[in-house]
């Protein structure tokens, strides 16, 4: 695992046309991040209108995060045939249409359709394409794109709870929930701006013997699972679902914990935009740091470090109670859950480089939707059970601090017992090994004929590091057009 190495050929603008992608991917990771916790400050009215509990109110923000995340392979077969543009406009109006729907709900089971189900999916089909386009237009500013556009989860966070409490004081949670879907109408302006990187198409085409099946047939792979088959991919995996269980359980829970302490509603929702306003400024500020040229190729032990320090912090402020600790709770919090969002996709990219990217990132985003299942919904339980949130902090806690632990221990190992990298970043980003030989044998490539809307762009645009060979059981997609990312 480490950062990204020399380009080959043409690469990343870093700049031009990125920073308006760089601004809506901002908008659209906030929504993505923000909008499940901010949904949480209507808990309260659910509770009471449904006669529901936490754990029941909590399955709405849940469903949400699992849709978000559980459907990343989806999403990466659906960016892979269509491209990024035509996914994110279809994302954004259903992300929308179903808060609208939810603003008529009359049981929660319809709550949990719409604003769970539909909304969590339309966000995922904005998500995951925003940050293959990210990848696209950045290489050597890549931490520090990544740490901006990360930032957008917190200064959306900071501005929709309390938004949200607003809403719902005056309209109620209903009239709030059909406001926020005209707001999400906003991933539609994000989606158009995603156009492709300027430049010529990519010159090369790989040797088309390796793409094609037994009947002659030309293959096409929408979903690379081949990388399951690395050791640090699936370091990472472990890694994030472990910090899937725990880290999102303290923000969801935090204002209803705040007012259950006493604490005045108002003043509650602003804990979470405490929270907010560290991790915007955390999350930039973790970039640029990530993209020195020290600590570049140590990334994931910063990441591991992020995550420990999570962890710590709710295992010290497990008992927190009054308005002040909770308050230094939050700065601790937000200072280490920014650090771990602005890393957790530079690892990602980092370890298995650009070609793989959209595939990893749907796999890895599916294994952390089975984690937020189990998190928050099992937390809200434990909460009705035992009226105690104390217990809730420890749990939390420890799994994030084991997934730190972890993390740095096994990263640590694979360099240690491996003489040879074991991905295809280890000591640069290098990405698949195949393309490297295909160049050396390959002709100009012709106009495409195949249908639009693919990523060969990413494994032109990728880094990459010399080798002697092709990785074994990879194979290359050809064929696929550029123009239509």
């Amino acid at each position: 695992m480490g950062a990204g190495g020399p380009r080959r050929g043409a690469g990343p603008p870093d700049g031009g046309w990125g920073w308006v992608v760089l601004g809506a991917c901002f908008v659209i990771t906030g929504f993505a991040y923000g909008f499940p916790k901010a949904v949480s400050v209507f808990f309260g009215e659910l509770k009471q209108d449904f006669g529901a509990g936490y754990s029941d109110t909590a399955w709405v923000s849940s469903i949400m995060l699992a849709m978000l995340y559980g459907t990343g392979p989806l999403s990466s077969i659906l960016v892979t045939r269509f491209g990024c543009r035509p996914v994110m406009l279809a994302g954004g109006l259903l992300a929308s249409v179903g808060m609208i729907l939810a603003s008529f709900a009359s049981r929660l089971l319809e709550l949990y359709l719409t604003a769970g189900v539909l909304t969590g999916l339309g966000l995922a089909l904005n998500f995951q394409p925003s940050l293959i386009m990210l990848g696209l237009y950045f290489e050597r500013r890549r931490p520090l794109a990544n740490g901006l556009a990360a930032a957008g989860s917190p200064v959306f966070l900071s501005t929709l709870s309390p938004l949200g409490q607003l809403l719902g004081e005056r309209f109620g949670w209903r009239g709030g929930f059909l406001l926020f879907g005209g707001l999400l109408l906003h991933c539609c302006a994000c989606g158009a701006v995603m156009r492709p990187p300027p430049g010529p198409p990519p010159p090369l085409r790989p040797d088309p013997a390796k793409d094609r099946a037994p009947g002659g047939r030309a293959r096409r792979r929408l979903l690379d699972v081949a990388v399951c088959t690395d050791r640090a991919f699936m370091v990472y995996v472990v890694t994030k679902f472990l910090m899937a269980l725990g880290l999102f359980v303290p923000p969801i829970l935090l204002v209803n914990y705040a007012k259950d302490a006493g604490v005045p509603d108002a003043e509650a929702a602003f804990l979470l935009s405490i929270v907010g306003f560290v991790d915007i400024v955390a999350r930039p500020a973790c970039g640029a740091l990530a993209g020195l040229t020290r600590l570049r190729p140590h990334v994931p032990y910063l990441f591991s470090l992020a995550l420990l320090a999570n962890g710590l912090t709710d295992l010290i402020s497990a008992r927190a109670r009054s308005y002040g600790t909770l308050v230094a709770f939050c700065i601790a919090f937000g200072l280490s859950y920014g650090m771990v969002g602005a890393l957790q996709f530079e690892v990602l990219m980092a370890t298995v480089g650009a070609p793989r990217f959209p595939s990893a990132l749907g796999l890895v985003l599916l294994m952390e939707a089975v984690a937020v299942l189990i998190g928050p919904p099992s937390a809200g339980r434990l909460v009705d059970a035992l009226k105690n949130y104390e217990i809730i902090f420890y749990l939390a806690g420890s799994e994030v601090a084991l997934a730190g632990v972890f993390m740095a221990v096994t990263t640590y190992c694979c360099l240690r017992c491996s003489n040879t990298p074991s991905g295809p970043a280890a000591e640069g980003g290098a990405a698949d090994t195949e393309d490297v030989d295909a160049e050396k044998d390959s002709e100009p490539m012709p106009a495409s004929t195949e249908e639009p809307g693919s990523l060969e762009a990413l494994e032109v645009l990728s880094p990459r590091a010399g080798s002697s060979g092709p990785e074994p059981g990879v194979e290359t997609v050809s064929g696929l057009g550029h123009e239509s990312v």
